[in-house]
């Protein structure tokens, strides 16, 4: 089936809820290509590697997490941004990238992707921020939920807390969010689950006695582009393969 890119651009749009979200980028059409989609490449990031890969897929469309054009970053197309550009443009393929609006979703984005896949009881946000929480299904201790996010995610995780430890209570936020460790803290949660850690967050956690897991940005990021991609198969009919390019981050 073929669906005009402004028909699939409103739709993303709209099922995202963007309009929601003061967000770090543009989210939606950020690089325009032909009009007519048939096939479309899903990923994390788009690195030049994703874009080579969506190339060599002869896709229409590549939709991200991770786009273009941050907040604060430089200005001049140049180097390795004019490279990425001009290799969307001389192949006309769309760049559509989500970024708050993938992660906070709550059926294909990041937060609920990892709740499901982790097999969690999924409570609700912690107020009215991006922070997932809920309750472990069973009896689990620190060092057990380490070992079940290494190979669900398959990503060697790190965890900060004693390997002992019950944990009945968890909260989570995918990527870059070590910063809402405090926010769990707060609530009397047991253990944190985000992408990536910090200096300040191993000492906050050691002294809160909260456990904190740093299971990897990508790692953690994956489940969105995938099942929003899956999504949009179902009810367009499109083509569209997730392409997964691990990173050691």
């Amino acid at each position: 089936m073929t669906l005009h890119r402004d028909d699939l651009v409103a739709y993303l749009d709209d099922y995202l809820d963007i309009g929601r979200f003061q967000d770090y980028c543009p989210n939606g059409l950020q690089v325009a290509g032909r009009s007519e989609i048939r096939r479309i490449v899903t990923g994390v990031t788009a690195s030049q590697r994703l874009i080579d890969e969506a190339i060599e897929r002869q896709a229409d469309a590549i939709l991200v997490h991770h786009g273009y054009f941050w907040k604060g970053e430089p200005v001049p197309i140049t180097g390795i941004k004019r490279n990425r550009l001009a290799a969307l443009l001389a192949n006309d393929i769309n760049l559509l990238a989500y970024h708050l609006p993938l992660d906070a979703h709550p059926d294909v984005g990041n937060n609920a992707q990892l709740g499901q896949l982790m097999g969690w009881t999924i409570e609700g946000t912690l107020g009215d921020s991006l922070v997932w929480h809920g309750r472990v299904d069973g009896a689990e201790t620190g060092a057990g939920l380490r070992q079940s996010l290494s190979e669900a995610l398959d990503y060697q995780v790190l965890h900060i807390g004693e390997d002992e430890d019950e944990i009945e209570t968890v909260a989570w936020c995918t990527g870059a969010a070590q910063g809402y460790l405090q926010m769990a803290i707060d609530a009397g949660i047991d253990a944190f689950i985000s992408g990536e850690i910090s200096e300040p967050t191993v000492h906050l956690a050691r002294e809160s006695g909260v456990h904190y897991y740093a299971a990897g940005h990508h790692a953690t990021e994956r489940g969105g582009p995938e099942a929003l991609g899956w999504h949009l198969a179902q009810r367009f009919g499109l083509n569209v393969e997730f392409v997964d390019l691990p990173i050691p981050v």
